[in-house]
């Protein structure tokens, strides 16, 4: 499946870069910088587990986190309403999840009051905190030597409304399509 995923990235990329480097000639690209919020729920399943006496129906799984931190993106127009671009994200988190990063090519449409309606493709790392997960608070993966930070590839829909100088936005993600995860944001168009 990451093969399939690199390989579209690797495509959308090829289409979208020449465009977006003779479309940067014409005009600088539009950077935004800002702060967000969020949910991430990592949908985990005990039910995917093959346990014949149930003891994992005992475990206090705690797999949803509120996630905060920030993005940088730059986007490049390539016509009346068409625009491409590149964003990045890091962010900390509570519960399950310690941090998160990762970044993600865009496309989308911008409407004729400016905002912009986008999908976005990429790849994403979550570092889990296994204690939260298993709700163990005092376990400490470094005791074991475990490497709790997974990732894989990002796919998602946004919106971003100008009000001035300032951008309001929403994201909807997935990553792989197991987990789900919700941002708000707000960010400085330059």
């Amino acid at each position: 499946m990451n093969k399939i995923a690199f390989g579209t990235l690797a495509a959308l990329g090829a289409i979208a870069l020449p465009t977006a480097a003779h479309a940067q000639s014409d005009t600088r690209p539009e950077i935004t910088v800002g702060a967000q919020v969020g949910l991430h729920d990592l949908g985990i399943d005990l039910g995917d587990l093959d346990a014949d006496d149930g003891d994992f129906n005992n475990l206090d799984i705690d797999d949803s986190g509120e996630i905060y931190g920030g993005f940088i993106a730059a986007d490049f127009p390539l016509g009346e309403t068409l625009f491409a671009g590149v964003e990045g994200n890091a962010n900390f988190g509570s519960g399950p999840i310690d941090a998160e990063y990762g970044l993600a090519a865009r496309l989308g449409i911008r409407t004729e009051g400016g905002s912009k309606i986008y999908a976005r493709g990429g790849y994403q790392w979550v570092d889990l905190d296994a204690g939260n997960v298993i709700g163990v608070p005092d376990f400490d993966e470094d005791d074991f030597d475990l490497d709790t930070t997974a990732g894989d590839y990002l796919l998602g829909v946004g919106v971003e409304v100008p009000v001035s100088r300032v951008v309001l936005r929403a994201n909807v993600d997935t990553i792989a399509f197991d987990t789900l995860r919700g941002t708000v944001g707000v960010g400085f168009r330059f």
